[in-house]
């Protein structure tokens, strides 16, 4: 015979009055989280009590109920309540919904039950809500204000609906975690998002960042100094569409119509250079996203002049110097800081910042058959190069009639000691003819080859006149280009490499820039006056603009059809006599100027140079681009340099410090490479998978959410 089965009875509800509960000390939850007590109590004045308190009767010593109860399940609710009732909007002797325990169980047992057993309400099911709220006519902010989320978390929730549905339902059965769908809702392209998401179901790429690259691959970000320039609302008003990540920080977001923004930068930028060329009056202005390196070269420069401060202006810079130095030195002998004194003198300072930097005005003449290159600067300001003057429109020597033209006279009108007429050689003069005819050519050959050899020892005792000499005719090539020319035959070449992009932004071409910048101002305006400043400059600034003009000489490039071994070796030699090295001065190995552009086997050494084997080998599956990213991403403060820029000595190499200390030697027990140092669908573990209660992915609540924002 069947045993009969225990029916179970459920524990009694009763509307309790609130001043006989009490809470129970075997309440679990003692650390605040989620809701505040504050907004609990507001929604529960809103919409009522959701949820029955859990109660035990107290029992005296005789087992007899004393008409209090106390509560093991439910101290959130009751403290809501209490602060209503603090408020007089509640009555202490209203009826609070209660489910009374029998007590077969411990009160902590209960307690912990209900916090356990709770399920939080799965983000989808929560944008669906939301979803039905607005179409019911609830805006953000009042979803929002309603269930005391910031109106972020909300757009965060409703952004789910620009998801592919396909993807939804994925995402409802756990194929996909949250991190993955919050990733695809950076576009409203369906047709997009499933083909990603087919893509990378068959490879073991799935993260978060990897879909948000493959949705974005073809468009720009808002960061990008095109962007910058030309402003998201007038792209967006040109009809441009914006894509943007609520979940995670996108920058901006991403825009999506290249071709629309380019054509807004070109005429942008062509607006701009015109507006120049008419307010300033230049012969010419060329506009162009990015001009080559060296694109200045074969051209006159000619820099203006600072406009002089006007009486007003010289007397409020004196009065400003004297007040910032007063307080600069009141403050310097005070002993506690004074955040009132720092902001005068920063204000001080800014205001003498403003008078110093005055416009620079330019010879009117010179701007006539002068120019200026526009471009894009590396953060989408207008940079504008002004004061170059083309071979062609160089002014005409004019020509006097009444002088000889150049014939027996020099540039001074003194004469010659050659001439292309009379006695010419091989010609006996006339020694009755008393006109004083010019002298013949190889008389004066002779003469000045031995006023040469002279010349050349006397210079050869005075180093100091030697130094002047040789960086006289330095600068006349590097500044003046179409210059006085110089009595020595030194050759100062300067290599050009448009044909190498981005050279123009490295901090090395920068700093080469600022010195020649920096020259280009202090040195005369006349070619003829450079001998007389630079015997008055000071032995340290000579040294420094020597310097400066000698490296502009250096070439080290090795061309395919030209490898200039005895060159390349002459530059290993200075490298080493000023210690130099590519890794100290910040090249380090990147997709873009070394590893997206050789072979994935030549990506693979790199790396197993730099960190051994193991890394090589966990990188080996991942197609060239993505194999060019990890790379450059575990590379990363390694110093590993590719062959063309180790120093060499004979048939071996140097390599940097950095390389020699981290490489792997054949000698030493190779280093373990940890798994950390790889993102996690590298090491190919199984994806993490939800339990069925959906509970099992960590943050899929909305703290999780929150702390995605």
């Amino acid at each position: 015979m069947a045993q009969a089965i225990q029916k179970i009875t459920l524990s009694a509800a009763r509307d309790i009055p609130f001043n006989k509960l009490v809470l129970s000390q075997q309440n679990v939850r003692k650390i605040k989280a989620g809701v505040s007590i504050e907004d609990l109590a507001e929604d529960i004045a809103h919409r009522g009590l959701l949820t029955s308190l859990n109660v035990r009767p107290e029992l005296d010593g005789d087992g007899n109920e004393t008409g209090i109860y106390r509560i093991p399940a439910g101290g959130r609710r009751y403290r809501a309540l209490e602060r209503l009732v603090a408020q007089k909007r509640l009555a202490k002797t209203a009826g609070v919904p209660c489910l009374v325990s029998k007590g077969e169980t411990l009160e902590v047992e209960d307690s912990l039950a209900e916090n356990v057993q709770r399920v939080s309400l799965h983000p989808l099911d929560q944008f669906r809500a939301f979803q039905t709220l607005r179409e019911q006519g609830l805006g953000e902010e009042e979803i929002a204000a309603r269930f005391f989320l910031s109106v972020a978390t909300v757009r965060q929730r409703l952004r789910l609906a620009t998801v592919s549905p396909r993807l939804l339902d994925f995402y409802a059965e756990d194929e996909m975690t949250l991190e993955q769908i919050m990733a695809f809702s950076i576009t409203n392209d369906h047709v997009r998002q499933e083909q990603v998401w087919d893509t990378i179901s068959r490879s073991h790429s799935r993260e978060p960042y990897y879909i948000r690259r493959l949705l974005t691959e073809t468009a720009i970000r808002a960061s990008d100094r095109r962007a910058v320039y030309v402003g998201i609302e007038a792209y967006e008003a040109a009809g441009g569409v914006t894509m943007r990540d609520l979940f995670d920080q996108d920058q901006g977001g991403w825009l999506q119509d290249p071709a629309l923004l380019e054509q807004l930068v070109m005429e942008k930028l062509k607006a701009d250079a015109e507006a120049i060329q008419v307010s300033e009056g230049w012969k010419w202005v060329e506009a162009a996203f990015d001009f080559p390196y060296g694109h200045t070269s074969g051209l006159r420069r000619f820099y203006g002049e600072q406009a002089e401060m006007t009486e007003d202006e010289l007397a409020r810079y004196d009065a400003t110097r004297a007040e910032y130095d007063k307080l600069d030195a009141e403050y310097a002998d005070a002993n506690e800081y004074s955040e009132a004194s720092e902001q005068k003198l920063e204000e001080l300072g800014s205001g003498l910042d403003r008078l110093n930097d005055r416009p620079y005005v330019f010879d009117p003449q010179e701007v006539a058959r002068g120019g200026v290159f526009v471009s894009l600067g590396a953060s989408g300001e207008l940079k504008i190069e002004r004061g170059f003057v083309r071979p062609e429109d160089e002014p005409k020597a004019e020509i006097d009639p009444s002088a000889d033209h150049g014939e027996g006279r020099t540039d001074d009108g003194g004469d010659l000691p050659v001439s292309a007429g009379a006695g010419s050689e091989g010609t006996e003069p006339d020694e009755e003819d008393e006109t004083i005819k010019p002298l013949p050519d190889r008389l004066v050959l002779d003469l000045t080859a031995a006023r040469t050899v002279a010349l050349r020892n006397a210079l050869a005792n005075d180093p100091v006149i030697a130094f002047v000499a040789v960086l006289h005719a330095f600068v006349l090539k590097t500044f003046y280009v179409y210059g006085s020319d110089s009595c020595l035959e030194v050759t100062l070449q300067s290599a050009r490499f448009s044909q190498t992009p981005g050279l123009g932004e490295t901090v090395w071409a920068k700093e080469i820039d600022q010195r020649q910048e920096g020259w280009g101002q202090d040195l005369p305006k006349d070619p003829n006056d450079l001998w007389d400043f630079l015997i008055k400059l000071d032995e340290v600034s000579r040294q420094a603009l020597f310097a400066h003009c000698a490296s502009l000489s250096v070439n080290t490039v090795i061309e395919p059809w030209n490898k200039r071994t005895r060159a390349i070796a002459h530059a290993e030699q200075l490298a080493r006599s000023i210690g130099f090295d590519m890794v100290e001065a910040g090249w380090t190995s990147t997709a873009d100027n070394y590893l997206g552009r050789v072979t994935k086997a030549h990506i693979l050494q790199a790396v197993r140079e730099a960190k051994g084997d193991q890394a090589a080998e966990l990188i080996g599956h991942l197609k060239k681009a993505d194999m060019a990213r990890e790379a450059e991403r575990l590379m990363t403060g390694y110093g590993w340099l590719p062959e063309p820029l180790r120093m060499t000595i004979g048939e071996g190499t140097i390599e940097s410090d950095a390389v020699a200390d981290s490489a792997v030697q054949p000698d030493e027990v190779e280093p373990v490479f940890e798994a950390s140092d790889l993102p996690a669908f590298l090491l190919d573990e199984p994806e993490t998978s939800s339990d069925g209660d959906g509970d099992t992915e960590s943050g899929i609540d909305g703290e999780h959410l929150a702390a995605a924002e």
